[in-house]
């Protein structure tokens, strides 16, 4: 099964450095097979015998052990990563403002009601699943939406990447 792993919180701002030719051989010493990582921010496509959910867990501890930190590892396989591009709810849009948040399981009702009274026009924020879709016109890095979000999400880990990324990836583990 090819399967996306998509890593929380690694090579961001200086902390919890990860070398990427050393994240692919973590992989492989789990028993994962044509490693390869797309750009420092813990992209990782790969194939696995295991379900996500072992592959998951594996994951993660192999991190740990090597490295000493604990990111959120998410796995989508292949085919979800591309249907996550296929339902994507801001067709039409600027694709440069685009972003996905990616969670380990979809959110409860109540963590749902929290991010959709969050009004931070003109962002916005659509629950499908375990995927969050993020319209940001001005950009990650002055949006208000994300930091709103995380308090209704806390403590689900959530790890966003921008739509070139994921079109990347699915590009990546379907081609």
């Amino acid at each position: 099964m090819v399967y996306v792993a998509l890593l929380r919180g690694i090579n961001v701002g200086g902390k919890a450095m990860v070398s990427m030719a050393v994240l692919r051989e973590t992989c492989a010493s789990v028993g994962c097979d044509d490693v390869v990582t797309y750009i420092q921010s813990g992209n990782v496509v790969l194939r696995s015998p295991l379900r996500a959910d072992k592959l998951q867990a594996a994951l993660e501890a192999a991190i740990a052990a090597r490295f000493g930190i604990e990111p959120a590892v998410m796995i989508r396989t292949a085919e979800e990563l591309a249907a996550v591009v296929a339902g994507n709810p801001y067709t039409g849009d600027d694709e440069k403002h685009l972003h996905v948040g990616f969670l380990h399981a979809a959110p409860d009702g109540a963590t749902e009601q929290c991010l959709r009274a969050i009004d931070c026009d003109p962002e916005q924020v659509t629950v499908v699943g375990r995927e969050l879709y993020l319209r940001l016109p001005n950009g990650m890095g002055r949006a208000a939406l994300p930091v709103k979000m995380e308090r209704c999400l806390r403590p689900t880990p959530v790890t966003v990447r921008n739509w070139r990324t994921v079109t990347k990836l699915v590009e990546l583990s379907t081609g």
